[in-house]
């Protein structure tokens, strides 16, 4: 981990996001012809041993899967880690630069919505990003499209999927209203939790790119869970999670609506895969490979020139 002073090596241009664990810089890279690149730039108190271990094994795993340099997930070319004093520490990413977000694409597009086959082309790669990390072991739990990145080419690219446990350092995990719009029911029963959860992100975030809006708008864990339930009816009993400790009877069951009231805008293929990654047991949703060999995908092609409405 380069310990240097990156701020001689990379010049600041625009804050370009901010969230709960930092700020994101668009920056010019002096040494290597001026490139644009995006500067994630993070606050992690020291330790009386000096670096935390578990800031060193997550930046390590980063670097690690950079090395495949797979075509859709965010590529990270550096990491510089600097003291800011006696108790805290700088953390700098440095990641390949991408022109926009999912959600800022899709406040662009106009009413007519993306067609059906540029959602079939994002949603492949979105899969295949995903089978990507779930192959490594790697579970992202904060799918949503702030963080999945879109280039002008169409190339859809995930972010923001390995530094969960780093950012825990710095504060605890802030609520974020939107965030759960796409938490799995898992996690908001405060039951075990695995690769699943991503699928379940992936079923919501599907619906927004066909409907424009999003799917399930609750304003805290509970009234999620409410949200889920109206929409997809509660589920049978035995799928419940044993160790949540919201017990089953405290929901009223609701009747299951009908496919065309949830999604009108979807075809029966992409109803039959958005059902398959929005199932309640998390056991029982279509995996990342499975999805890929979905028949929604046949006619995909690799890439697509987005149309948006012009500013």
């Amino acid at each position: 981990m380069d310990s240097s002073h990156s701020s001689v090596q990379y010049e600041l241009l625009a804050e370009i996001g901010k969230g709960a664990y930092g700020k994101v810089y668009k920056a010019r890279d002096l040494k290597n012809n001026g490139k644009f690149v995006a500067l994630k730039r993070i606050e992690i108190p020291r330790r009386e041993e000096g670096i935390p271990f578990i800031v060193i094994r997550e930046v390590a795993w980063l670097k690690k899967l950079a090395v495949f340099d797979h075509p859709n997930v965010i590529r990270l070319f550096d990491v510089h880690l600097t003291p800011q004093n006696d108790q805290m520490m700088k953390l700098t990413l440095v990641f390949e630069l991408i022109d926009q977000d999912l959600s800022a694409l899709l406040m662009k597009v106009d009413e007519r919505g993306l067609p059906h086959k540029k959602i079939k082309d994002m949603m492949i790669q979105l899969f295949r990003g995903l089978d990507f990390l779930h192959l490594n072991h790697v579970v992202h739990r904060d799918l949503k499209p702030q963080n999945i990145l879109v280039s002008s080419t169409g190339q859809v690219k995930l972010a923001d999927f390995g530094l969960a446990r780093v950012y825990s350092f710095n504060m605890a995990l802030t609520p974020v209203v939107v965030t759960l719009w796409y938490r799995a029911p898992e996690i908001l029963l405060y039951s075990r939790y695995a690769a699943g959860v991503d699928i379940w992100s992936v079923g919501c975030i599907f619906a927004e790119m066909v409907q424009l809006r999003p799917l399930l708008c609750g304003i805290s864990d509970i009234d999620q869970l409410h949200k889920i339930f109206d929409t997809l009816g509660l589920p049978e009993e035995v799928d419940w999670p044993a160790d949540s400790p919201l017990p089953y009877s405290s929901f009223t069951p609701r009747p299951n609506k009908p496919t065309e009231d949830i999604v009108p805008k979807f075809d029966s293929l992409g109803k039959d895969l958005l059902h398959k990654c929005l199932h309640f047991n998390p056991g029982k949703r279509i995996s990342t490979y499975e999805a890929l060999a979905h028949p929604y995908f046949n006619d995909t092609s690799e890439h697509f020139d987005v149309e948006v409405k012009k500013e």
